[in-house]
């Protein structure tokens, strides 16, 4: 069975199985329609989750978090997979649409609208593309529509990450673009990608030039954003370095983003995203690491972003443990350094954090025993700590608990997923 790309870096890391991606292949549905080897499968994701003390205002701001889904039951989202795999021939092609369904897919962002008070359907199109092929070399593919971002090292899909809850860095990325995406593999070891989209995202459609009605940018009816990458894969000859993934990318655009890290922070300028991240076996049987290192810069001159506050940039490492062939653990570590009002809260106007200059680390252990048959079942521990000098902002809000003067969090939280 061949496996895409993304699979065997998820798999490089611990992140999942060959095993398991295998059986959730297996279990994708046929259905009967007029092209044949149409497939329908997806996931139900809930969770279960106790945030530590008294009082939700004011919890970390990663991205599908936060109030909304503190101390108590949840239903994440529910994902609806329709596709048909490129097949192998010279002019190969296919589709791919993923719908989500649930309260995560209001803060996926994707449907179009004046703000992100309007993105409250519980309804997005996360995925929707043609995927061609052309006899160029090994065959040049292309993504035409709508596709997740190119760049980033965990998965919007909660489940395809070690962990259910997502980093700071998760959250400066880009996500959804709406273009062309084209990928190249010039042998098993390095691929690249290059593309061109609307704007930076996640609307759907949106651009970055005004026209009635929108709060889109004032730009040319040709400025676009540019994407490309590359990925480089350690042969088999490497032995316990084998399999091993490091990958670069870099996405330039326009961005109107009004749910960046989950209604965080509001941007309407031209920015930089860069991107550097990789897997490392390891000679230990089972233990595999990963590290990531994101950078966002605002290019634009906007007031929110002069005296040189227009950038943020993260860091994590990451460790996977398979300690038996249904228990596995996993840890990450990541810090955020915010200097562009990333963490500032749009939905009343008061700063979760001093946007001024803000550092904030967070430690997450995850441990998954897969008890029953496609369902991931796991339990996980967070703690965010306040790095920042500042006792309280000049606003005098502060930082977590109900009255926002704490400077740790932590939260414990259980995480089904059944995979269909």
């Amino acid at each position: 069975m061949k496996f895409n790309q993304w699979t065997l870096g998820l798999a490089a890391v611990g992140v999942i199985s060959l095993a398991s991606a295998a059986r959730a292949d297996e279990s994708a549905s046929p259905i009967n329609t007029m092209v044949a080897g149409t497939m329908i499968d997806g996931y139900v994701d809930t969770s279960m989750q106790w945030n530590f003390g008294t009082g939700n205002e004011y919890l970390p701001p990663y991205k599908f978090g936060g109030p909304a889904k503190a101390d108590g039951f949840n239903l994440n989202v529910v994902q609806l997979s329709i596709s048909k795999p490129l097949d192998e021939s010279e002019w190969g092609s296919g589709y791919k649409v993923d719908l989500w369904f649930g309260p995560d897919a209001n803060a996926l962002g994707t449907t179009s609208g004046a703000g992100w008070q309007e993105h409250t359907t519980d309804f997005a199109i996360r995925q929707a593309y043609v995927a061609l092929r052309a006899p160029v070399g090994n065959g040049l593919d292309f993504k035409v529509g709508v596709f997740d971002s190119i760049v980033g090292y965990e998965s919007v899909e909660s489940g395809n990450n070690p962990n259910m809850t997502r980093s700071y860095g998760h959250g400066l990325e880009p996500q959804t673009m709406t273009g062309v995406l084209a990928t190249y593999r010039f042998c098993d070891c390095f691929s690249a990608a290059v593309g061109v989209a609307n704007t930076v995202g996640p609307m759907i459609n949106q651009r970055a030039f005004a026209h009635t009605g929108t709060a889109d940018g004032t730009y040319a009816e040709s400025f676009k954003t540019y994407m490309a990458s590359i990925a480089l894969t350690a042969p088999q000859s490497w032995g316990w370095a084998a399999g091993s993934t490091l990958y670069a990318g870099v996405v330039n655009g326009f961005n109107e983003s009004e749910n960046y890290a989950g209604n965080a922070s509001n941007i309407e300028e031209v920015t930089t995203s860069w991107y550097v991240g990789g897997t490392l076996a390891t000679p230990v049987t089972g233990l595999k690491l990963g590290a990531a290192f994101d950078y966002l810069k605002v290019n634009g001159d906007s007031s929110y972003y002069d005296h040189g506050h227009d950038y943020a940039w993260a860091v994590a490492g990451y460790g996977s443990y398979q300690a038996t062939e249904k228990l596995s653990l996993h840890l990450r570590a990541d810090y955020l350094k915010d200097h562009m009002y990333f963490l500032y809260d749009v939905t009343d106007g008061n700063p979760a954090f001093d946007f001024d200059n803000t550092e904030v680390f967070a430690l997450t252990a995850t441990v998954q025993y897969d008890l029953w048959k496609n369902v991931i079942s796991r339990v996980e521990f967070r703690w965010d700590h306040d790095l920042s000098d500042e006792d309280t902002h000049t606003d005098g809000v502060a930082r977590f608990g109900r009255d926002g003067n704490l400077k740790n969090a932590f939260m414990l939280a259980a995480n089904i997923i059944y995979k269909f």
